[in-house]
């Protein structure tokens, strides 16, 4: 499964990208305000960092608009993959663009049903919101699950980008489902490597190596 971090906040994507744990980056405009930078200043830096696909967000909601700001912003660098919303202008900027052989995520996906009409459009990615469909009510990895299914009944080749990640549960259930990618903020990413019995093994080895009265070079 492919680890994308979900933040513009580049000293992040930087630190993880170091530690070989990035194959690529999602960005939305809440995130572009968190960070406090220039929009397509940001994306580009981030585009250096990582080698693979970086979301960026067009903001308009019409076909015309999107393919506007589309053409803006796929010229940053080429691994740039045009992020829409899951709306009918959506999947019809989403078809022009991949027809024209830009990446483009879907985003906001909500329902197995979205996602079908994603892959029908020929996106690159369709981002389901797992966390957001759980604060309502409902199972995020049941849709995971179906979308999964859907997308193997039919070889469709958009892959399923995990979107919305609270905790490395979410995370442990998507690779279990056979999630193609998933996007996370980089605390939760930094909380898969964390577990007590390392800790304490750690703890136990470094009382001992004291004990021999030895140093390494």
């Amino acid at each position: 499964m492919k680890f994308f971090a979900d933040t513009a906040d580049t000293n992040d994507i930087r630190e993880l990208a170091e530690a070989g744990l990035l194959d690529g980056v999602t960005t939305n405009p809440s995130l572009i305000h968190k960070a406090g930078r220039d929009f397509l200043e940001v994306v580009a830096e981030i585009c250096k960092i990582v080698e693979g696909p970086v979301s960026a967000e067009v903001v308009a909601l019409d076909h015309e608009g999107m393919m506007r700001e589309a053409e803006v912003v796929r010229k940053i660098a080429d691994n740039v993959a045009v992020k829409v919303p899951l709306t009918i202008d959506g999947l019809k900027t989403c078809k022009a663009l991949t027809d024209d052989g830009t990446m483009v995520n879907v985003t906001l996906c909500f329902s197995a049903n979205q996602a079908l009409l994603a892959a029908k459009a020929g996106a690159t990615f369709v981002s389901p919101f797992v966390g957001r469909h759980d604060d309502v009510g409902f199972d995020g990895m049941q849709l995971i699950s179906d979308i999964r299914l859907i997308y193997d009944n039919y070889d469709f080749a958009t892959e399923i980008l995990v979107a919305s990640v609270r905790h490395p549960i979410h995370i442990l259930e998507a690779a279990k489902l056979g999630a193609d990618v998933m996007t996370a903020p980089p605390a939760v990413i930094r909380q898969l490597v964390k577990h007590p019995l390392t800790d304490k093994g750690i703890e136990g080895f470094l009382a001992d190596w004291a004990k021999t009265g030895q140093t390494i070079g």
